[in-house]
């Protein structure tokens, strides 16, 4: 049986899951570096530097989201993620949960 893929939408998909984590690693370096400018290890040269380049980020990201027509493609991946995250903290904090579905020998 063949399987017919739309390569439009894998397109949109792969692209809006491309860029979804691309979002992720810049909040994660954006925290990264205010961590480091509240605990003064960067220059004044080094903030202005870094601001820079997350700004240039943030707005590459927002133009490639729009040429693309990929807000909703990323949104989808995002809440997806979000989910699996909640679904993981959630299982970490129950402790009742650990030893469900683990067989016992």
């Amino acid at each position: 049986m063949p399987v017919n893929i739309d390569e439009g939408n894998l397109k949109q998909g792969l692209l809006g899951l491309v860029v979804a984590l691309v979002e992720i690693i810049q909040e994660v370096l954006e925290r990264q570096a205010m961590r480091r400018m509240e605990g003064g290890r960067l220059s004044d040269q080094e903030i202005e530097r870094l601001g820079m380049a997350l700004s240039d980020l943030k707005e590459a990201l927002d133009n490639i989201k729009k040429d693309n027509d990929l807000e909703e493609a990323v949104k989808s991946v995002r809440d997806g993620l979000d989910q699996v995250a909640d679904d993981m903290i959630g299982s970490l904090l129950n402790t009742e949960r650990w030893g469900q579905g683990v067989e016992k020998v």
